[in-house]
């Protein structure tokens, strides 16, 4: 097991030893999260530090200026992340997310995206899953555009900003955008857009279906099925 939690280690460089266990769980180990933690350790393997808390944006009434997602199809959230490629071009991604299951629906990639692109993008998940109560975004000028809120109005959905210059109320999509640069982004060369178009929908597929997450008791947010192997099926069950 130790050679298991190594190996997942090194893959996965920004993952602690939590998001291991999972991990562990899924290929067929039966193990204590704190077994694994003290051969983390053992290993020198690093923990990676704790991100300080934040607190919710409160009025003064008491009242919480974030619409809380209550059910999948409640509140999707989308935005902008930017990369560029090996010869210094920029690309830009948009980023689409249902903010309760926490899956990344979409990720649409190109040198210029317009406010055209975001209802391309919109009108495509909608036929596949249906209109959103509402949408979540910032204030950038690809969504303020008028004609993408009133699309989003004719189709049934309602559109949500967040306050200028407020990005933790946009926190679920931040958060993914922070993953994605984190795990992703910051260590890779994309030689080419087509390269980078594939590698991200690779990485966004993992995301959806074998990545561990803390708020979803460390299981994916939409899992793929997964069938063991012979030599997983025979892994012994650790305590």
């Amino acid at each position: 097991m130790t050679a298991d939690i190594v190996e997942l280690a090194t893959q996965y460089g920004r993952y602690g030893y939590r998001r291991i266990t999972a991990l562990l769980r899924t290929a067929g180990w039966a193990v204590n999260v704190k077994r694994v933690e003290r051969i983390w350790r053992r290993e020198g393997l690093k923990v990676p530090q704790r991100q300080p808390k934040k607190g919710r944006l409160w009025l003064n009434d008491g009242s919480c200026v974030r619409l809380r997602p209550e059910h999948p199809n409640h509140v999707w959230s989308y935005d902008f992340v930017e990369d560029r490629t090996h010869n210094g071009r920029k690309f830009r991604m948009l980023n689409v997310i249902d903010e309760f299951t926490r899956e990344c629906l979409a990720i649409r990639i190109d040198r210029r995206l317009r406010s055209s692109d975001v209802i391309d993008v919109l009108s495509d998940l909608f036929i596949l899953r249906g209109v959103p109560g509402h949408v979540r975004s910032d204030n950038g000028p690809e969504f303020v555009a008028r004609v993408v809120r009133d699309w989003i109005a004719a189709v049934g959905a309602r559109t949500a900003f967040i306050e200028p210059g407020s990005p933790w109320e946009n926190g679920y999509c931040e958060s993914f955008n922070a993953k994605l640069r984190d795990e992703l982004l910051d260590g890779e060369i994309f030689y080419s857009l087509a390269e980078a178009k594939i590698v991200i929908e690779s990485w966004r597929q993992h995301y959806n279906t074998r990545r561990p997450h803390s708020s979803l008791r460390y299981r994916p947010p939409a899992p793929a099925a997964i069938v063991p192997s012979s030599n997983m099926a025979a892994k012994p069950t650790t305590h």
